[in-house]
């Protein structure tokens, strides 16, 4: 219903009560001894005309424009209710958010199953900080990588350049496991604002699905740029292995030369 409708209506039902409690006042102010030839108070004539006036003017100007109101009104709840909010699809959507709620539960049941596999006490110690998904755990990497993998040769068994190689595939090794902590444990977040979401679903008003789903957008921005940041992971740890094989044939070149020269050496005449 529109304001400037609803507005000249309340002008004229209060105007038509002002007229009807002046018509009250005046009859009341009147002789009461006036009579006409009939033996009727001509008042009271002259109040049923102007009742029967007004509810003239009542039922032809004011019914009409609210009974196509409220016609409009019950069309628009209609449209509302079939067309834009539908009972049936509203409930079929709550019905499969029930059931997605069971099938997160057992997705996180199998995304928890055990599958740690080392036999040995130092290689289960790295597999345990690995597979924990606690970045707490992640300063334990270091000492446990140590433990099983060793340190980097000292000066005395190896060239400064081997060494070098050595030491920086440590560091990428390592830093690709600490990553991997990291990304189990926002996939353990993600899981959690997943199954919380599906709930609140459940028993969503029908306006709330916009912001749901802007929560929704958000998360999944979040996800992606976790999978971008495994990704970078991988490429910086595909890099460090194409840059040993590279310093592999490095090395290997400059041992042959170095083995080139001295077989000259050893073959010219006069060396003894």
């Amino acid at each position: 219903m529109n304001r400037p409708m609803l507005s000249r209506l309340w002008k004229f039902l209060r105007n038509a009560a002002v007229a009807i409690c002046g018509l009250a006042i005046l009859v009341a102010l009147l002789p009461s001894k006036a009579r006409s030839q009939l033996g009727l108070d001509p008042c009271c004539a002259m109040m049923s005309v102007g009742l029967n006036s007004i509810s003239g003017l009542l039922r032809s100007v004011v019914a009409k424009p609210l009974s196509s109101i409220q016609q409009n009104e019950q069309d628009s709840a209609n449209y509302e209710q079939q067309v834009v909010f539908p009972m049936a699809a509203i409930s079929q959507a709550r019905g499969l958010a029930v059931q997605f709620q069971s099938q997160f539960v057992q997705m996180r049941q199998l995304f928890q199953l055990p599958i740690s596999s080392a036999t040995l006490r130092t290689p289960q110690l790295l597999e345990q900080s690995l597979l924990s998904g606690n970045p707490g755990a992640m300063p334990q990497i270091t000492s446990n990588y140590s433990a099983l993998y060793g340190t980097v040769m000292p000066p005395a068994n190896a060239p400064q350049s081997v060494r070098n190689m050595v030491d920086m595939t440590d560091a990428e090794a390592q830093a690709a496991m600490k990553k991997a902590v990291e990304i189990d444990a926002l996939a353990d977040l993600e899981l959690q604002a997943a199954e919380q979401m599906n709930e609140q679903l459940q028993s969503a008003a029908p306006g709330s699905a916009a912001i749901l789903e802007a929560e929704t957008s958000a998360w999944l921005v979040r996800a992606n740029a976790y999978t971008q940041s495994a990704m970078a992971e991988l490429v910086r740890v595909r890099s460090i292995e194409l840059a040993n094989s590279s310093g592999q044939l490095k090395f290997s070149a400059s041992h042959a030369s170095t083995l080139h020269t001295t077989g000259n050496q050893v073959l010219q005449p006069g060396v003894q």
